[in-house]
């Protein structure tokens, strides 16, 4: 692996461990403060994680692009390989194994700031037909912001429209929008308010590569152009050696 890739696959991995803390942190500290109130609760949650996404955007974009979402990477792959403007196949795998580990590793560490086992299995269940379309509706959604983004010249706008995206997304959908592989796997890790069991993991995860698929298919309609400015999703990143000045 290059100094480069190794660079922004750190990013990846340590901006996708801060958002899983977050998620996870933000649970867990709305159940303490709010016991017996749900819908507080989530509420605390959605405004934690949407504020904390946009500030990792912030922190990491300019380094990895701060996709934090193997979707999101596997899109950029796949509308940018034609044009060479998106991430290559070792780019992608590197990109996809930060992601997933670093879920991990921000999960337990949530935990173990608030003091619980560093793992612990969530048996939350969350399964159903209703709950595979919220992740397909999310995804998709995520990845047609994401890339409209970029294709119109709006980037500098990623942190608080992404932000606001899912925040929003905690809401409108039933599934409280993971949206996010690697952010499944993370919370599995962690039997708290945002846990969910690793039996749920499979289909939340399949949910979430159609809505990523779906997402391809719409901007192929919208954006069908998409693919020239995939290099600067979600955020364009520096050269390496404009950072090294």
């Amino acid at each position: 692996m290059s100094r480069n890739l190794t660079r922004r696959a750190s990013a990846e991995f340590a901006g996708t461990a801060l958002l899983v803390a977050a998620v996870v942190g933000s649970g867990i500290a709305a159940a303490r403060l709010s016991p017996g109130d749900v819908g507080l609760q989530l509420l605390e949650n959605a405004i934690a994680t949407a504020f904390a996404l946009g500030a990792l955007i912030l922190v990491f974009g300019p380094v990895s692009g701060a996709h934090l979402n193997p979707v999101v990477s596997a899109v950029d792959w796949w509308l940018g390989r034609r044009a060479g403007t998106g991430l290559t196949v070792p780019d992608l795998v590197a990109y996809t194994a930060a992601q997933v580990t670093g879920a991990v590793a921000g999960s337990v560490l949530a935990n173990l700031m608030f003091d619980l086992p560093a793992v612990t299995w969530s048996h939350t269940e969350r399964t159903g037909a209703n709950l595979w379309l919220a992740e397909i509706v999310a995804t998709a959604g995520l990845v047609v912001l994401v890339f409209a983004l970029a294709r119109s010249g709006r980037t500098a706008t990623a942190p608080a429209a992404v932000g606001a995206y899912i925040g929003a997304a905690y809401w409108f959908t039933s599934s409280t929008s993971f949206a996010n592989p690697a952010v499944t796997i993370g919370r599995a890790f962690t039997d708290t308010f945002a846990g969910i069991a690793p039996t749920s993991v499979p289909g939340f995860v399949a949910a979430q590569l159609v809505g990523g698929l779906v997402g391809v298919a719409a901007l192929a309609a919208w954006y069908p152009h998409a693919g020239d400015v995939a290099g600067d999703v979600l955020v364009p990143h520096l050269a390496e050696e404009t950072e090294a000045r």
